[in-house]
């Protein structure tokens, strides 16, 4: 698609739809982006964390002498020293579903991880702060590590936390549908699959960072720091160093990715603001990669035992599943560790129809670090464990893997489903449909068997999957959140020139909001895009938000933004009107900059005509009109929110001598509804899978027995390259969604959410003849090996 924008297509707009120039990338590409480590204060000072070298011990004695004696070294701090209150995530649950534990901003009795922050170094600068930290004496009485679920849930394990009996923070049955034990009795087929997932590191290329500063002039905290979520860590901050909200105003400047990571509260901000408000000197923070690997929210370690019950004819008549997340060390802010296993019990059927559901889903302390949200939250899990079982069911039953997907698919729309989840319509038939046909027509299946003749290792899998979007208050407060996120708020004001500023709770950290957002506003009032300026990140300038994540930024946030200019325009008119001396509904906006008499074209009164008349000659306002060109809306999804959907396709070569993966072929077919700009939504679809690649062929966090982590570097840490990862086509359907502003659906995560099941799909179907089956990613080359040698010689099977 061209870059100059389109001509009005139909749907009211000029912008929306146009893969106009990004207005970040001028900024970006020039290197004048301000990220955190950016922002220089005069006078400012640098921290550094005294972490913990064991994963899991009582702290019996710090002695930070010689670390004071350091020339250069300002301050260092214990917990006892900042006296700050503990983050406690709730759940409105009773005592037995839900454990509250408390995350102390440093360590104070124990420390649960390796990598925990127990004590700060406050210095000249951040080189001086770590050799304060390395003379920094902790001495610890250790405690057997918990490292694994069945270390955890073993009956004489030792207590991560001791409000946790069992080890177990959450543990719901969400749902227990009448007729499931009836349907596995009836069956004509039950397969049963356990599906594991590796923890992972969401990896943002900036790592976390903060600088904070106190203003005696504004009695106010400066938190200037990279989150997704500024008005939550606001309330936390001010929570833990007891104080007014008003007293904290956190600020937000470029930032380089999050994808869920910096969507919780972390402790070493907090802890760093503190130092800065006791000193009144600048502290600044930015986190290391080792720390970001080591000591950073990971995600992702989850087990799924899913069973399923098949008619003869294929399709699912019941589902039994059991999960079980591994959510490390703490309950994250305002998530909880209910998070995980809470999004995967209530959209599990996903896009299939089942009629009989029952789960029971647990999240387990460990002594790792803490789990935060990841790109697709669980999605990526359960969809494996789906799809994992469509295709087991299939070969047990005789059935072709997309025939009896097609049997089982939603095709009826709004469907409510077992799991009380309404969904609105999408293209679930038609993107299979489309994914197949386009490997098909480029002749990959005759080159599939071609090669099989020929000795070499070459498989087809495919992935269906939906993606629900835009979560309102609804949504979260089914989960039973004490903290319910949902809304997004959006205020506009118009100057003197007829441009706008807008403002929105949503946090853009790569997402293009400032090119997004402002074609949504430029079509609703008929502006040129460049007259409009976004405003986010600012606790003191937004009136609330909620943050980015769970692809609610255009759905939610982009629906406010319109809202608010829709608004605005009402205000416009009405004050054309009575300058022009008709009616209200004797006028409207011309898409040009203005407001037209509709009896009579030639009359026309210009945005900045009307703002010289709000400001500067508010005398000829009518009586009842404010002087000030401002609009505040907000919104917040309905119901069960809206779901886009997507099928992947994707072909593999395995090579059974090395065990190595190679992607020959990955397509995409995605609906999102409205595409607001195509070239946006084509870059986050192939960045979301180049992370669900990531995800089933490379990054692993594994432990040692003791707790150490085995990953400190991008030695240990592998993640793919561009090598890796192959071209990737994305094809769109759309269907618009009914209840958002724009007909927008989400289309953040939708990519991560696809690719670990159909990359393990067809890593099963390359492997097919050889018997080996695998159900756990990330898939290694020597996982591959081992699963050959076993296949091939049970008694004589080199270890994975």
């Amino acid at each position: 698609m061209s870059d100059a924008a389109p001509e009005f297509d139909g749907r009211g707009g000029r912008w929306v739809g146009a893969s106009v120039p990004r207005r970040e990338d001028p900024r970006l590409l020039t290197g004048r982006g301000r990220f955190v480590d950016d922002i220089q204060l005069p006078g400012t000072l640098h921290a550094c964390f005294v972490r913990s070298t064991i994963a899991h011990g009582r702290i019996t004695g710090i002695d930070l002498s010689a670390t004071l004696a350091v020339d250069g070294v300002f301050a260092a701090y214990t917990a006892a020293d900042l006296d700050l209150g503990d983050i406690v995530a709730l759940l409105d649950r009773p005592p037995e579903e839900f454990a509250t534990t408390a995350m102390p901003i440093l360590a104070k009795e124990k420390v649960r991880f390796v990598g925990e922050p127990v004590a700060l170094v406050v210095a000249r600068d951040p080189y001086v702060a770590e050799d304060g930290a390395e003379l920094a004496v902790v001495d610890y009485e250790p405690l057997g590590a918990i490292v694994s679920e069945d270390t955890a849930l073993a009956q004489d394990a030792p207590l991560v936390h001791e409000e946790a009996p069992g080890n177990v923070l959450l543990n719901v049955s969400m749902f227990d549908t009448p007729g499931v034990d009836e349907a596995f009795a009836d069956a004509g087929c039950v397969v049963e699959v356990v599906t594991r997932s590796g923890r992972q590191n969401a990896l943002p290329l900036e790592t976390r960072g903060v600088i904070a500063s106190w203003d005696d002039h504004d009695d106010q905290l400066l938190v200037q720091m990279c989150t997704q979520v500024p008005h939550q860590v606001r309330t936390a901050l001010a929570r833990s160093l007891r104080v007014p909200e008003r007293t904290v105003r956190v600020t937000v400047p470029d930032m380089g990715g999050g994808f869920g990571q910096k969507c919780v509260v972390g402790r070493e901000e907090i802890a760093v603001a503190a130092a800065a408000r006791r000193l009144n000197r600048p502290v600044k923070w930015i986190e290391d990669r080792r720390e970001a690997l080591t000591a950073g929210f990971l995600a992702r370690e989850q087990r799924y035992r899913t069973r399923a019950a098949f008619d003869a004819d294929g399709r699912i008549t019941a589902l039994d599943v059991d999960i079980v997340c591994d959510m490390g060390a703490y309950s994250c802010y305002p998530f909880t560790a209910g998070i995980e296993p809470l999004m995967a019990s209530a959209e599990m059927p996903g896009v299939y129809q089942v009629p009989a559901y029952r789960v029971r889903a647990r999240a387990i302390t460990s002594n790792k670090a803490p789990t935060a949200p990841y790109r697709g939250v669980s999605r990526p899990q359960y969809v494996m464990a789906m799809e994992r079982v469509m295709e087991r069911a299939a070969r047990e039953l005789g059935i072709d893997p997309l025939e009896i997907r097609r049997r089982n698919l939603i095709t009826q729309f709004p469907y409510t489903g077992v799991n009380a989840v309404t969904y609105d319509p999408g293209t679930y038939r038609e993107s299979l449909d489309l994914a197949e046909a386009t490997l098909r027509d480029e002749g990959w299946y005759e080159f599939r068997d071609k090669a099989a003749a020929e000795g070499r290792h070459i498989g087809i899998g495919f992935c269906c999957f939906s993606e629900r979007t835009g979560y309102g208050s609804g949504a979260f407060a089914k989960r039973k959140m004490a903290v319910v996120p949902g809304f997004d708020i959006s205020e506009i004001r118009m100057d003197t020139t007829g441009s706008v500023v807008v403002t929105s709770g949503t946090m853009n950290h790569g997402q293009s909001h400032e090119t997004t957002l402002a074609q949504i506003v430029a079509d609703r009032l008929g502006l040129h895009i460049d007259q409009v300026k976004l405003r986010q990140g600012d606790t003191e300038r937004i009136a609330y938000g909620w943050g980015t994540f769970a692809s609610r930024s255009v759905t939610i946030g982009g629906s406010a933004v319109a809202l608010a200019a829709t608004r605005l325009g009402e205000l416009l008119c009405r004050i054309a009107a009575h300058l022009l001396d008709t009616q209200p509904d004797n006028v409207r906006l011309d898409g040009e900059g203005g407001v037209v008499q509709i009896d009579d074209p030639g009359r026309r009164a210009s945005f900045e005509e009307i703002a010289d008349v709000a400001y500067l000659r508010s005398n000829l306002l009518p009586k009842d009109v404010e002087p000030t060109l401002t609009a505040t809306a907000s919104f917040d999804v309905p119901g069960d929110g809206t779901f886009s959907n997507a099928t992947h396709a994707v072909v593999v070569e395995a090579d059974p001598g090395t065990g190595g993966i190679t992607i020959l072929r990955y397509a995409c077919v995605e609906d999102c509804g409205v595409v607001i700009h195509p070239q946006v939504v084509d870059g986050q679809c192939r960045g979301g899978i180049a992370q669900g690649i990531a995800g089933a062929l490379f990054e692993e966090v594994t432990y040692a027995d003791n707790g150490e982590p085995s990953a400190a570097s991008f030695i240990d840490y592998l993640v793919p390259t561009a090598t890796e990862i192959p071209d990737i086509t994305v094809s769109h359907l759309e269907t618009p969604c009914a209840f958002t502003e724009n007909g927008a659906k989400g289309a953040g995560e939708g990519g991560t959410i696809g690719a670990p099941a159909a990359v393990l799909n067809a890593i099963n179907d390359a492997l097919r003849h050889t018997g080996v089956e695998l159900d756990t990613t990330p898939v290694h080359p020597q996982t591959v090996l081992a699963a050959l040698d076993a296949a091939a010689d049970p008694e004589r099977s080199r270890p994975a």
